[in-house]
């Protein structure tokens, strides 16, 4: 089983009051660097490393420091907050800015990796296959492989025998 993780900006809050007692620019308002409702993807399968470069240098310093320790969990497949959240692939956490911090939900995605002989041309039949699987929510297909996104681990010889049909040749 492979790992992504899903992090989204809830929201961005604003503590005017300390603003104007304690900044230099009481005028600073929200955030500027995130938007309510934005989402990142991190992965780390094949040759992408995307915790180590900070989403691409796509968040900023203050808030990395908050919240890349749950990202590198979820990466690794580990539970992100152990009986704190309702569900441990979930934490909602936010930076550290005093005067205008952001809430972020990070989510570990698990999935399983199928590398199908000639699944290119047979798409929507191995979609169909898939999708009558309880565990199985999504399936994308990339290039060489198609991700099937999953609820909770399960055998892989369930996935075989729903694709008896086809070979597998690799499952990660």
């Amino acid at each position: 089983m492979q790992h992504k993780c899903k992090v989204t900006v809830l929201r961005r809050e604003l503590f005017r009051d300390l603003q104007e007692k304690y900044l230099a620019d009481p005028e600073s308002g929200k955030c500027p660097f995130y938007k309510d409702g934005q989402e990142f993807l991190f992965e780390r399968y094949g040759d992408r490393a995307d915790f180590w470069t900070e989403g691409n240098g796509s968040h900023c310093a203050e808030a990395w420091d908050c919240i890349s320790r749950y990202i590198y969990t979820a990466l690794q497949g580990g539970s992100i907050m152990r009986n704190w959240t309702n569900d441990d692939k979930i934490m909602i956490a936010c930076c550290n800015d005093g005067t205008r911090p952001v809430i972020f939900k990070i989510e570990r995605i698990d999935y399983k990796v199928l590398y199908i002989k000639d699944f290119k041309k047979h798409k929507e039949d191995i979609k169909n296959k898939l999708s009558s699987l309880e565990n199985i929510t999504d399936t994308i297909f990339k290039d060489n492989f198609t991700e099937i996104t999953i609820k909770k681990d399960f055998s892989d010889d369930i996935i075989k025998k729903v694709l008896s049909d086809y070979k597998i040749e690799k499952i990660d």
